[in-house]
């Protein structure tokens, strides 16, 4: 029984902490999303964690996993996101995979325009220990 509520105490505790961090916008970055129909021009993320005020940028990608052209893009506020549809710029066939990333508003000439190209600095990718914070998705 003493035990049990031992276990019970660290539990809630731990639950408390989790939440708290959360609430408080420490939540790590992160985008999540899933193979989707792109067939009425949009493509969408399911939920973004963002540390600062940004974008959703839409890349087009290949087996290579590299970044390529943006085909769209969505702004972001700080903190969690969800279901956030980006508009594309291009047409997306079914069977191509896209590369959801979360980008930044920094480093740009004015401020909610964004303003990045493949390779600049204004507007770029956020990265976590050097690795981008994206998710591949595939059009269906």
């Amino acid at each position: 029984m003493r035990m049990m509520m031992i276990t019970t105490a660290v539990a809630s505790t731990l639950t408390f902490i989790a939440g708290t961090s959360l609430a408080g916008g420490h939540a790590a970055p992160m985008v999540m999303g899933a193979d989707q129909d792109v067939s009425g021009g949009t493509v969408a993320a399911e939920k973004i964690m963002a540390p600062a005020n940004g974008w959703l940028v839409v890349h087009r990608t290949d087996a290579d996993m590299k970044p390529g052209p943006v085909v769209g893009h969505a702004p972001l506020r700080a903190g969690e996101n969800t279901d956030v549809a980006a508009i594309l710029t291009e047409p997306v066939a079914s069977g191509e995979m896209l590369m959801l990333m979360l980008h930044g508003e920094d480093g740009g000439m004015q401020t909610g325009i964004f303003e990045y190209t493949l390779g600049a600095t204004e507007d770029g990718p956020v990265r976590v220990d050097g690795n981008l914070v994206m998710q591949i998705v595939t059009a269906d």
